[in-house]
């Protein structure tokens, strides 16, 4: 197992790594469970493939389980099932000093993050992600939100998760599409700062889809130790280094925008497109060899991923998408900062882009 710490004043956690975690949750996370009722918000699909392990886990240590359940889908990142949420944790009697476990993908340990956040000015929470994108992204940092009409997760609070377990075993589970999705967020922090595991990606992103288990385990430990020092260096996205992160999002967030938040668009393949447009973008205003944007391209394709936004069949235009980029919750003072490349592991922040040419290249980019 793989133990990788996340240091942060005063709110460090390990994230755990390894196969089998959820058979042994009483034991892994026995420090935050104090009461004999747990309090769990699962995925409905999540719990039906895992919940009897984690059961039996909790039920062994002499503990039983509360259970409350999140319909699949962006769609549950909504005001309503906050609200659902947090009135049942507080029927539940949830203390401050209580661990809610959160098991599934991304929507559930966003939601069940921010309900936790906000209940009785914050109780404490458990991650324990089923999908790959959540295991390497997802639920470490402390970001938590739901969406609303005007964009993806522009309501929400950043609040740490008390510990994360990973349990790889989870990932047979996932379908081809699910898991190519995640895998998107792992090519992302090669593209974004570490070349040489994006050179490692190419020779071995095969093996990490087939769930082999050392390229697997490599790949997740390497990129939860990339977001651990980012998360560490800037927990609140204040002085650019964090931003980073959002390499393939600002025009991911866009695409998933224009496709309803809906499952027609994963967000990993919003992120995946994200990142050949952000790489392409770079290679029209000269940062980078349009031969090193065509290798980010086809490091997605490979992976089964969206690379031509044709692909997604869109009825739109290049002006519509960057209008759904005013809404990020990064725009100030009228300007948005874009993550673009200097080079593939050599990720910047860009605060100067001309949207109008975002436009233009987006049209080119759809014809």
């Amino acid at each position: 197992m793989a133990v990788i710490p996340v240091a942060l004043c005063g709110r460090s956690y390990n994230v755990r790594i390894g196969q089998g975690l959820l058979g042994r949750v009483a034991e892994e996370a026995a420090p935050f469970l104090a009461k004999p009722r747990v309090p769990v918000v699962a995925d409905a699909n999540a719990w039906a493939a895992h919940g009897a392990r984690l059961t039996a886990s909790l039920t062994r240590s002499g503990r039983e389980v509360s259970l409350l359940e999140v319909p699949p889908g962006e769609a549950s990142k909504s005001w309503e099932m906050l609200a659902r949420l947090t009135d049942w944790l507080l029927a539940e009697g949830v203390e401050r000093g209580d661990h809610v476990l959160a098991l599934g993908g991304g929507v559930t340990g966003d939601l069940a993050g921010f309900a936790c956040a906000i209940t009785k000015r914050g109780c404490g929470f458990v991650q324990l992600p089923t999908t790959l994108l959540a295991q390497v992204d997802s639920s470490v940092g402390g970001k938590t939100a739901i969406n609303t009409a005007a964009g993806k997760n522009l309501v929400g609070a950043f609040h740490q998760p008390a510990l994360v377990l990973a349990d790889l075993a989870t990932l047979t589970t996932l379908p081809a599409r699910e898991l190519a999705a995640g895998y998107a967020e792992v090519l992302k922090y090669g593209v974004m700062g570490d070349a040489e595991f994006f050179d490692w990606l190419m020779a071995n992103g095969a093996g990490v889809l087939a769930l082999q288990p050392g390229a697997l385990a490599h790949a997740v430990a390497s990129s939860v130790a990339a977001k651990a020092e980012i998360v560490a260096a800037d927990e609140r996205e204040t002085t650019g280094r964090r931003a980073l992160l959002n390499l393939g999002h600002t025009f991911g967030h866009a695409l998933e925008a224009e496709t309803g938040f809906s499952d027609r668009l994963l967000h990993g393949e919003a992120v995946a497109a994200g990142m050949v447009l952000a790489a392409r973008y770079s290679a029209r205003v000269g940062l980078l060899p349009r031969e090193e944007a065509e290798r980010v391209a086809a490091a997605v394709r490979a992976a089964g991923l969206p690379a031509r936004l044709p692909s997604l069949r869109l009825d739109c235009d290049g002006a519509r998408l960057v209008a759904h980029m005013r809404h990020d919750k990064k725009m100030a003072g009228g300007a948005l900062p874009f993550v673009l490349l200097r080079g593939i592991g050599a990720a910047f922040l860009a605060r100067d882009v001309d949207l109008a040419d975002v436009a233009r290249f987006l049209d080119a980019e759809l014809g």
